[in-house]
């Protein structure tokens, strides 16, 4: 091994590699099982691979693990991970979990876990770092202390919830997409103490990643306050499909507690059915006026926070400018403005070609028309041709995908084990459930 001491937070993220050089994926958590009289003994990897699939990784194929990243011997079960009776995420579970020091110095709180290398092949939790409690100033930031497993005693007061702050900063750097994977990965109580602890944005942006089951989970542990909070946040169209899921009275309590608003653009997408072109659209695209100018428009489509989709094209109308607007113009594609002059207007550039649609266009209508013109984007337009709304190209696919499509299904499961050089695979032998199926073993 070229490293026997690490720490678990710094491997979040850390690339794996097969013997070849060949990436197959990135480290998300290790896996450990408490012992009677020791420390607990590491018994694996998650390492997250292509397809955002998490699969476990014994120790024991782990050859090297040091300077950012992690060797295999080249093979790899790729069966999702299931966590088994016993065992424990160090960054989910163990990270914020409060202890006592057995030298009565008082309790602490686990930032972070060292594991280090015993034998060949075999890790064990060694060091914890931990944070004392802060001191009377607002300012200040308790102490650090090292210790071993043996000089701290995990306390766990009955019904009291373990803090998530250091999990969250450790999922900072996360897309929504990934983030939403690694909130479902975790065991249910712990998942609603991240969620809790996540501000009010990226949990939006996690739960629009979330099949609609289980946003209704998350929100449900929710006080109507903060869940009100999460929901302003959120895109329209898709806060619009979640309160559709919830029940009339705590829809409308919610509803009656977001930004006015958020709410009304919540409210007219709830009033078009789930297969119309209203029920689909969002309600916030880039509305400008036949003055602005190129450089206006470029300017509006470069902000961070812009979907991909939505930057594809600027919407002119007449004033006013926000749904339902004044008359609808058009629309001018972003790549027609890099063709201009940045003091060109944008009421000359329009593209007269593209018809909008109107909210009652059916959601097969408006994949035809998207997939005949190569659009990423489609206006939508009242009876008396407001713009009320664009419908997205990820918004027709979520529609058309089937509910299940964030997971792959059982059917779908590649090969048990697979091996990431070129050599056969080895045959992973298995135990077999109380059902009679046969579940593969992590060794």
């Amino acid at each position: 091994m070229s490293a026997t001491r690490v720490f678990v937070a710094r491997l979040a993220g850390c690339a794996v590699f097969d013997p070849a050089g060949d990436r197959v994926g990135k480290a998300r958590d290790v896996v450990v099982v408490y012992r009677k009289a020791e420390s607990p003994r590491v018994v694996g990897l998650i390492v997250e691979i292509p397809g955002k699939r998490r699969v476990f990784l014994s120790i024991g194929r782990v050859t090297s693990i040091g300077s950012g990243q992690i060797i295999t011997t080249g093979l790899i079960n790729l069966r999702r991970f299931e966590q088994r009776g016993g065992e424990v995420r160090v960054i989910a579970e163990l990270l914020g979990r409060r202890v006592d020091l057995r030298d009565k110095s008082g309790e602490a709180t686990i930032e972070d876990v060292a594991i280090r290398e015993t034998a060949p092949g075999e890790w064990e939790v060694d060091d914890l770092f931990l944070r004392r409690p802060r001191s009377a100033s607002p300012f200040s930031k308790g102490a650090t202390t090292f210790a071993t497993w043996t000089q701290v005693r995990e306390k766990n007061a009955p019904g009291e919830a373990q803090s998530a702050e250091q999990l969250v900063a450790t999922y900072s750097d996360l897309l929504p997409a990934d983030l939403a994977n690694t909130l479902l990965d975790l065991p249910e109580e712990r998942r609603h103490e991240v969620a809790e602890e996540l501000p009010d944005d990226r949990l939006a942006d996690a739960l629009e990643e979330m099949p609609e089951e289980q946003q209704v989970e998350i929100l449900s542990k929710l006080d109507d306050e903060r869940a009100a909070d999460v929901l302003d946040q959120m895109q329209p169209d898709d806060a619009a499909d979640l309160i559709a899921q919830l029940s009339e009275e705590r829809g409308e309590a919610l509803l009656d507690l977001m930004e006015p608003e958020e709410a009304d653009d919540v409210r007219m997408l709830l009033a078009y059915g789930a297969d119309t072109a209203g029920g689909l659209m969002t309600t916030e695209p880039i509305i400008v006026s036949a003055d602005a100018t190129v450089a206006e428009g470029l300017a509006l489509i470069r902000r961070h926070e812009l979907a991909p989709a939505l930057g594809a094209a600027v919407c002119v109308t007449l004033p006013p400018y926000e749904p339902p607007t004044g008359r609808f113009l058009g629309v001018v594609h972003f790549q027609r403005m890099l063709r201009y002059p940045p003091h060109e207007r944008l009421g000359t550039l329009l593209d007269t070609s593209l018809e909008p649609v109107t909210p009652d266009t059916s959601a097969a209508e408006v994949s035809r028309i998207l997939a005949s013109y190569n659009l990423v984007s489609l206006p939508v337009v009242d009876e008396q041709h407001r713009l009320v709304g664009v419908v997205t190209i990820d918004d027709v696919l979520d529609y058309l995908l089937p509910d299940d499509w964030r997971s792959t299904s059982e059917h779908d499961e590649p090969a048990l084990s697979t091996p990431l050089t070129g050599t056969a695979a080895i045959p992973i032998r298995g135990r077999r459930t109380p059902n009679g199926t046969r579940n593969p073993s992590r060794t």
